[in-house]
């Protein structure tokens, strides 16, 4: 039996990543900020759930979140799925805040004190719901795309001092594609995965302890491409 905590999982791929591994009996611990959708999953596995309601970009948020570890009896796997993106045509400073002040500050603040609880404890994993996003700038949603790329490269540092420190704690960069959530506004979108689909590729990808892993995973494809494809070309696409 695992002890996790799914930083975001009121709705979306964190709602329905905390359903699987609730089924396989593990205990979890969900987060939120709107407490009504984090109340309405817990009768649905009232032994195997355990609730905090708090915003991740607050202060204290470390505070609840070693609440719920004491109240788990304990962390193995911390997967932060808090996210915010919303189109920035004019470049909307509120919208620019927000987004950095949820997928980069507290991100930040919750992935350090998770990485250095699993290192202190010797064993854990640490996985971040990043974004193919992260890949390429993008005019749509500027601050989104590098808020996802914070991410990503973080937790490649992460990777590497990992490898130095030879323990078996492990982190994961989950780079999904589409999926339908009420996240994927865009108005080009294609290959768009169920949420279902999405997260049982994630949990698949977990378990196996990949680091880095694209959801569904035809999106490595369009990883390759972004990461290659010329300035002169991906400019004109946009």
């Amino acid at each position: 039996m695992k002890r996790i905590i799914i930083i975001g999982a009121s709705s979306g791929i964190g709602r329905e990543i905390a359903r699987i591994y609730a089924r396989h009996g593990d205990k979890i611990g969900i987060t939120g900020r709107r407490n009504e959708l984090l109340h309405s999953l817990k009768p649905e596995f009232p032994e195997n759930i355990s609730m905090s309601c708090f915003d991740a970009t607050v202060p204290d948020s470390i505070l609840h979140i070693e609440d719920l570890i004491k109240e788990l009896g304990g962390l193995d796997l911390l997967i932060y799925c808090a996210g915010y993106g919303e189109p920035s045509k004019t470049l909307d400073w509120a919208i620019d805040k927000t987004t950095v002040d949820i997928n980069v500050n507290g991100f930040l603040r919750i992935v350090n004190f998770a990485f250095n609880y699993f290192v202190e404890q010797g064993r854990g994993q640490l996985v971040t719901i990043s974004s193919i996003a992260s890949r390429r700038g993008n005019d749509y949603a500027p601050a989104y795309s590098a808020g996802k790329a914070f991410q990503s490269t973080y937790f490649e540092g992460l990777h590497m001092k990992l490898k130095k420190l030879k323990l078996p704690v492990y982190v994961t960069d989950v780079q999904p594609g589409f999926v339908d959530t009420k996240m994927a506004k865009s108005t080009k979108l294609f290959w768009v995965a169920p949420v279902e689909k999405a997260a049982r590729q994630i949990v698949d990808a977990i378990e196996k302890k990949k680091w880095r892993v694209y959801i569904t995973r035809r999106w490595a494809i369009i990883a390759w491409l972004l990461k290659w494809i010329p300035d002169s070309i991906y400019f004109r696409l946009r």
